[in-house]
């Protein structure tokens, strides 16, 4: 029986990785999917000429919080839409709040989230949503923004089943990264028991946050079998059903900005 078909929903493959190692690892594995998210406007650009939907190969581009202090969206807007409009960029992101480090001051962070996700409502695209320790005020952003449809995802999801329903009622879904397997991560194991898994998707957020038994290595898209195993076993169901649940999750969430079903899969 062949492998369960799954998707990488969040895996940095433009930075400074073999990537052409890590996709044909993945695909062995049965991995079919992947969105590469950019950081920066150079960065974004490095995702972007990643993307080959034919391929599978997805791309979102996006100024992470750490890096909010450098964009201005008067000086930096025109470019970065331009980039959103490519071909085989399904999303923006990686965008967020970051409240743990904060690299980039908080108000301009919320200023450069908020031009995000006004972006990416303009142009029809989900938002790649990173929290850290800034839950409250990134959820009174997406609330202002209001509730849309495909609204996008929170990557390596981490708050409590409860926040997670108000996401969902947005219209975002949450991803599970490696972090699942963690032995600490029993609030992560809690929520996603909690939540359905209609509104799921897994990722490995490569090179960082390696599943057990990878941990201390760095991590790569392949190894989103191990994180889509620990869901199963959460929820109480097979790994085939996590796996169809996820990617069909991936397929509506960035199908319709590809132009049609991901990875190039039939209609």
């Amino acid at each position: 029986m062949s492998d369960p078909e799954l998707a990488d929903s969040h895996c940095h493959l433009q930075l400074g990785v073999d990537s052409s190692a890590l996709l044909s690892r993945a695909r062995a594995a049965g991995v079919t999917r992947f969105l590469v998210p950019g950081t920066t406007l150079a960065d974004s650009e490095d995702a972007a000429a990643l993307a080959d939907p034919a391929a599978g190969i997805f791309a979102a581009v996006g100024v992470h919080p750490h890096e909010a202090k450098d964009f201005e969206p008067a000086r930096d807007g025109v470019r970065f839409e331009a980039l959103a409009r490519r071909p085989g960029v399904v999303a923006i992101g990686e965008i967020g709040l970051d409240f743990h480090y904060d690299h980039s001051p908080r108000s301009r962070q919320i200023e450069v989230l908020e031009w995000m996700l006004n972006c990416a409502a303009r142009l029809g695209l989900p938002a790649l949503l990173h929290n850290r320790e800034s839950g409250a005020e990134i959820l009174a952003a997406l609330e202002r923004l209001g509730a849309r449809e495909n609204a996008g995802v929170f990557h390596s999801f981490t708050e409590n089943a409860a926040y997670g329903a108000k996401a969902i009622g947005l219209g975002y879904r949450v991803s599970f990264s490696g972090m699942i397997t963690f032995r600490a991560a029993e609030n992560i194991r809690s929520a996603a028991a909690g939540l359905p898994l209609e509104a799921m998707l897994v990722e490995t957020d490569t090179p960082f946050l390696a599943p057990v038994p990878h941990r201390g290595k760095p991590c790569e898209p392949a190894y989103v079998v191990e994180t889509a195993k620990k869901l199963a076993e959460v929820k109480g169901t097979s790994l085939e059903a996590v796996a169809a649940a996820t990617t069909a999750n991936f397929d509506r969430l960035f199908a319709r900005a590809a132009g049609g079903t991901a990875a190039g899969t039939e209609t």
